[in-house]
């Protein structure tokens, strides 16, 4: 068994902790809406940390309002028979005031194309079914006919939510303009996207001079990939470009968006075995802000707007078996070792850098269906169990180092295959003098079964006499609600005690409580084992 060895210092704390995982998402803004919606964003907005910011798709688009997968609608946009605009804010400010309600915060994705707003030449010789059929398919992701009615739009938006929900309320939220204007999402030019992004721009700060709106929002940047040239042919406009609005050169930029994701598992029932990439993931991320800073923009907030394993949200293991993983302690620990990696880099490369998991429930599907979610018919799943521990953590950083730590980058293929897992962390301390250490392990095998030892030390504990420390566990059998759903026969539906039974392991759980610990010399020091996918939080307090 490797020994992995853990330092803390308590001694000098740094000023406040940089919160950066406090971002979540999903397509389906009617499922906001939902009991179930309603009821995953109130379990955000209680967890020590919140707000939470939450963005999601198709606030702008044409439909019954009702969500299923991969759609929403919100129908703020209509046309009179004249041609004349008729904005209805009925059902986005539901969603908003949802958010609000829950404690927490709109990432207000300004998107997709209304239907009215839409060239009706393209509907040419259709009947009412083939109109909205054909809009619903593809239409929403066309250019506006008329970009002054899309800068209207915005503008009167804007000025409706400072209007209900107060301009100090609307300051605090983002404002981003579409979603991966490089793939089918949008299938404009790339100089109409641009074009957008200046009418855009000019609505929102013309009603909010200091409203934040980012973009691009692009798909993973690989080097040189046609994610990679958008942009940086994005970036490159905002900075030499002429803009369409103003005729000017340039376009103001608040902060800069683009997506990273760790593999990709298209539907494929017989699908051989395949796992996510941390490499691949990390790589992203560092092409993406290296163009940023390219382009003078890396004082600017990063936030890497959708940051996950995969790319397909709604698919799940019934699709391909290999999404099962996301049931696991493994959906866990691929989030705690990637947001570690994206903080470490930014901070190599003195950036502010935040990723948003998109993630969030589906309505009605099988219990631990696979789907890219934090909790399965109202079962909260192990990685939602990591946001509570992040939540744990205090409010300055503390000095960590980790034996076990890696730069993925320097794997040898993709998956880290001959390496050990990557094992790190990072520590603080509260108001209340109380030390936060939290250690995650993770390999790209979901099936490598390895144990780490680790010795965690903390130099300079600001207690004298004895402590007492409390150890949570994220791992195969513990605050994992998967293994009792696997216990009790793997229902699609369970009721009643079964139900019951599943639920109650679906909390954070202790592996270990000691009441009483003596410091010696400012020194704390504790080992335990940690598995291949597993995360600890140790909390070190005063024995009262």
């Amino acid at each position: 068994m490797k020994r992995i060895q853990v330092n803390v210092d308590a001694g000098n704390p740094s000023n406040a902790l940089n919160r950066t995982w406090r971002y979540i998402g999903y397509d389906e803004c009617n499922y906001t809406q939902a009991p179930e919606g309603r009821e995953l964003l109130r379990k955000f907005g209680q967890l020590e940390d919140a707000p939470y910011y939450v963005r999601t798709h198709h606030l702008f688009c044409t439909g019954n309002t009702h969500g299923i997968y991969k759609w929403g609608s919100t129908n703020v946009y209509r046309e009179d028979e004249q041609g004349n605009p008729i904005y209805n804010w009925d059902t986005v400010d539901d969603i908003l005031e949802i958010m609000l309600d829950s404690n927490c915060k709109p990432f207000f994705e300004l998107g997709f194309m209304p239907m009215d707003l839409v060239d009706p030449e393209l509907f040419k010789g259709m009947n009412e079914w083939g109109r909205f059929g054909t809009y619903k398919d593809k239409f929403w992701s066309y250019p506006p006919k008329d970009y002054k009615k899309w800068y209207d739009l915005v503008y009167q938006l804007v000025t409706h939510c400072i209007n209900k929900f107060g301009e100090a309320e609307v300051l605090t939220w983002y404002w981003e303009l579409w979603n991966e204007p490089d793939i089918f999402y949008w299938r404009g030019t790339f100089d109409e996207f641009c074009m957008l992004y200046d009418y855009t721009e000019a609505a929102v700060h013309s009603v909010l001079k200091t409203a934040r709106l980012g973009g691009p929002a692009t798909t993973g940047p690989s080097q040189g990939s046609s994610a990679h040239v958008f942009l940086d042919n994005f970036l490159e406009h905002c900075v030499t470009g002429k803009n369409y609005y103003s005729g000017e050169i340039g376009t103001r930029l608040d902060y800069v968006t683009f997506h990273a994701k760790g593999g990709a598992f298209p539907f494929h029932q017989d699908a051989p075995k395949a796992t996510p990439s941390l490499r691949s993931f990390v790589n992203q991320v560092k092409v993406g802000l290296e163009t940023i800073k390219k382009h003078g923009f890396g004082d600017l907030e990063v936030v890497l707007s959708e940051a996950d394993p995969d790319g397909w949200a709604a698919g799940g293991m019934y699709d391909n078996r290999n999404m099962n993983f996301r049931n696991t302690e493994y959906y866990a620990s691929y989030v705690a070792a990637s947001y570690h990696c994206i903080e470490k880099l930014g901070k190599e490369m003195s950036m502010d850098v935040r990723p948003l998991a998109w993630a969030f429930m589906f309505v009605g599907e099988r219990c631990f269906e696979g789907t890219r979610t934090f909790s399965t018919q109202g079962i909260d799943k192990a990685v939602f169990n990591l946001f509570k521990l992040y939540a744990k953590m205090g409010n300055r950083a503390l000095s960590f180092s980790c034996s076990g730590d890696k730069d993925v980058l320097l794997y040898k293929d993709d998956y880290g295959t001959d390496e050990e897992p990557i094992v790190s962390g990072m520590a603080t301390i509260d108001d209340n003098r109380s030390v936060q250490v939290l250690v995650f392990s993770h390999h790209d095998d979901g099936e490598i079964a390895s144990c780490q030892e680790v010795e965690v030390t903390v130099e300079h504990c600001p207690f004298d006499g004895n402590i007492s420390w409390k150890h949570y566990r994220i791992d195969e059998q513990h605050s994992n609600a998967y293994a009792e759903w696997i216990r009790q026969g793997k229902p699609k539906y369970p009721v009643g005690q079964q139900y019951s039974e599943i639920k109650a392991k679906d909390a954070l759980e202790l592996i270990e409580v000691r009441e009483v610990t003596e410091v010696k010399n400012g020194r704390v020091q504790m080992k335990f084992n940690l598995p291949a996918h597993a995360i600890s939080l140790i909390e070190i307090s005063k024995q009262e």
